[in-house]
């Protein structure tokens, strides 16, 4: 059988630094990231396809913002749902023309996704997400007072508003998509971490105002389609340690107990690599397959030849 990989993508295959937010920019990426993609699916792979949304979500709050005296604004949840969409239909177009240039025909879908999280999770008492645009101290309290927000300080740019990050208890939907790649579709799903939901006492679900980490919701969808592989795809070819010190080194291939033992030491901040070296580990204890390396190497890496990876055994 097939082996079955899911794909995180980060934000620099959508958008890059400092690069103007345009359509067209964001369509050019994607199409880059999906030649890559297309070449993995036919190495053989069933592939799932997961993305972050951070800077997409960002501007439609920040459109938002500066319509709101002439449309009402929307809650956050529904704004996720939003960037899901455009983002899905980008991929979903670029890779089927990527895969027609390969002569492959496989079915390409892109799946609006809900994230189950709990409404006891800690991080609903302790709100630390920064998004949408920044305010000043002024404007910031008095949001805060009209909608309800939470405003913090974000490291000397001005005040924004902070919203909680909850872990994902399990994707919505996840045995459709688990359904859909054993018959050869690709999907692509959880965009942005999945919009978050609660499910309330009678089992219906409700939609909340969080942003859960994009990685973490990749590591619980590769979980809940039984995936084989879970790739975490960034801007850099390996995780380092020691990084930015004289002896920095790159890992290759590492067991979990390595992985575990760097952890441990604090190598990886939490604010970069630790979500996903977290995530990577979690995915490996469950006796998968977990590798971090950059989007132009992501075949080379399936194959052992290049990136992080980190198996439950060597």
């Amino acid at each position: 059988m097939a082996q079955k990989v899911v794909i995180a993508l980060g934000g620099n295959a959508i958008l890059q630094p400092k690069q103007q937010a345009t359509y067209e920019n964001q369509l050019e990426n994607v199409r880059k990231s999906c030649e890559v993609i297309a070449r993995i699916v036919k190495q053989g792979y069933e592939v799932v396809i997961t993305h972050g949304n951070g800077p997409q979500v960002g501007n439609i709050l920040r459109q938002q913002d500066e319509a709101k005296e002439v449309v009402p604004q929307f809650p956050l949840d529904v704004c996720s749902a939003e960037s899901q969409g455009f983002i899905g239909y980008m991929m979903d177009q670029c890779l089927k023309n990527e895969l027609q240039k390969l002569g492959l025909n496989n079915a390409v879908t892109s799946m609006l996704t809900q994230t189950e999280v709990s409404r006891e999770d800690p991080a609903f008492q302790n709100p630390t997400k920064p998004i949408g645009v920044f305010y000043s101290e002024e404007e910031a309290n008095r949001l805060a007072g009209d909608k309800g927000w939470i405003v913090k300080e974000d490291a000397g740019r001005g005040w924004r508003r902070v919203v909680p990050s909850p872990m994902p208890k399990s994707i919505i939907g996840a045995d459709v998509i688990g359904s859909l790649t054993n018959q050869g579709a690709i999907v692509i799903a959880a965009g942005g971490g999945g919009i978050p939901v609660s499910r309330q006492a009678d089992g219906t679900l409700v939609g909340v105002e969080a942003v859960i980490d994009k990685d973490r919701s990749g590591y619980q969808l590769a979980q809940d389609v039984h995936a084989d592989v879970f790739m975490i795809l960034t801007d850099v070819q390996n995780v380092f340690v020691n990084y930015g010190k004289p002896d920095q080194k790159s890992l290759g291939t590492i067991s979990l107990k390595e992985a575990k033992q760097y952890a441990d030491e604090g190598q990886f901040s939490a604010g970069s690599m630790g979500p996903k070296m977290e995530s990577a580990i979690g995915f490996a204890e469950k006796g998968g397959t977990a590798v971090i390396c950059s989007l132009d190497q992501a075949d080379l890496a399936l194959d052992g030849k290049a990136g992080t990876r980190i198996t439950q055994d060597l």
